[in-house]
C-alpha cells in the first residue's frame, strides 16, 4: 500500500489556471502561502479560491486508513502503511510476536501543524515508531495468562496508548485489532499461536 493514499495531492496550480482548489469528498486541503507560511485554515470538500503561484495547495485523505502489521509485509518503502510483526518479551519472560491492524486518520483541525512540523513522512516519523514502541510496552507489562484471556481489554489499552501519542502529532487512532499473537517456547520450536489470524475480532468504535 502506497503512502499516496494518505497524502493524495501535490501542486494543483494547473487546475483552472491555478485560481481554484477542488477538494473531493473525504479529503481536506491545506494552503502554503509564500509570505505567511502554512495557513491555519483547513479547507473541506468543495471548490475554493487561492492565489496562483503565490499559494500552494496540498490534499490530504481525511478518511480512516489501515496500518497493517503482518508477516512478510514489505517495508522497503519506508512510507508504506504497514510493518513486519513486532517482537517483545512478556512480563513473565515469554517471547511473543504480534500482528495487528491500526485504524487511524488525520486530525483535521491539526492538519496544518502536521504538514508544517512533520512534512509528508508520517509513517516513518510517527506511525511506525510509535506503534512499535507502544505495542512492545503494553505486551511487556502483561503476563501470558493476561494475554490469553484479555484480548478485548488489550486492544482497548493499545488504542489508548497509541492515541495519546498520535494526538500530539496531529493523528487520531480509531482502533487497534489484534490479528495474531504467537509464542515461541524455544528457538528451535515452532511457534504456538495464542490468537488466530482468522479469529473474530471486536470491531473498532
Amino acid at each position: 500500500m502506497e503512502f499516496d493514499k494518505l497524502v493524495v495531492g501535490f501542486l494543483v496550480d494547473e487546475v483552472v489556471g491555478g485560481f481554484f482548489i477542488s477538494v473531493p469528498p473525504g479529503h481536506i486541503s491545506c494552503i502554503y502561502d509564500r509570505g505567511r507560511g502554512v495557513l491555519k485554515k483547513v479547507l473541506g470538500p468543495g471548490l475554493h479560491l487561492k492565489i496562483p503561484f503565490w499559494q500552494i495547495a496540498k490534499l490530504f485523505n481525511a478518511q480512516i486508513l489501515e496500518y497493517t502489521i503482518a508477516e512478510n509485509f514489505d517495508i522497503s518503502n519506508k512510507e508504506s502503511l504497514g510493518d513486519v510483526p513486532i517482537k517483545t518479551t512478556t512480563k513473565d519472560g515469554h517471547q511473543v510476536q504480534i500482528e495487528a491492524s491500526i485504524l487511524f486518520r488525520i486530525d483535521k483541525t491539526n492538519a496544518p501543524e502536521l504538514w508544517e512540523n512533520i512534512g509528508e513522512n508520517f509513517v516513518s516519523k510517527v506511525i511506525r515508531p510509535i506503534s512499535r514502541s507502544r505495542i512492545s510496552a503494553v505486551f511487556a507489562g502483561l503476563d501470558l495468562d493476561q494475554i490469553k484471556n484479555s484480548r478485548t481489554q488489550i486492544e482497548a489499552l493499545l488504542k489508548e496508548e497509541i492515541n495519546s501519542n498520535f494526538q500530539e502529532k496531529g493523528l487520531l487512532c480509531e482502533g487497534v485489532l489484534l490479528s495474531e499473537v504467537k509464542l515461541a517456547k524455544e528457538k528451535s520450536a515452532s511457534a504456538q499461536v495464542i490468537y488466530e489470524r482468522d479469529e473474530a475480532a471486536p470491531q473498532a468504535n
